[in-house]
């Protein structure tokens, strides 16, 4: 049974407009009961370029910089994701993600997320289609002006 923190914690991660949006509540239940809560100190890498991540990380609290070369930074801010691209390709991060400020994140293994599609796929495809949706976002903001949907 969620406690009254994991009820916080669900409203700010479903009331992100940049985050998971397509999961239910339910979604977010199972989720959040199998996450492992971390903590970050201003200036702390999150996710390092070059290095896999293994899982993805749900920001609940604090923002941080996703920084990547020769680009502007972008933010992630509570109840948005980061660490998905090396969660989707299994492949070493493309940029790295510190903490701007003291920051609380909930991190997900890739087997923990496996588990929890293979007894509820569904589960599953509303993630995906929730990451699929953050990442399409994410490279209008660093491809720039009319990129975005709502400048066309």
């Amino acid at each position: 049974m969620p406690n009254a923190t994991q009820h916080q914690d669900v409203s700010v991660l479903s009331a992100a407009k940049g985050g998971l949006v397509y999961l239910t509540p339910n979604d977010w239940a199972l989720i959040v009961d199998k996450a492992v809560r971390m903590q970050f100190k201003a200036g702390e890498t999150i996710v390092q370029k070059g290095r896999r991540t293994h899982g993805v990380y749900l920001v609940l609290k604090g923002t941080a910089s996703v920084q990547i070369a020769s680009h502007a930074n972008l933010e992630v801010i509570a109840g948005e994701v980061c660490g998905e691209i090396s969660f989707l390709d299994e492949l070493p991060a493309t940029a790295d993600v510190v903490a701007k400020e003291s920051m609380e994140a909930y991190y997900l293994d890739r087997a923990t997320l496996r588990s929890l599609f293979e007894l509820f796929p569904h589960l599953g495809s509303r993630f995906y289609q929730s990451l699929a949706g953050i990442l399409s976002r994410r490279l209008r903001e660093l491809i720039g002006p009319g990129a975005s949907p709502s400048q066309r």
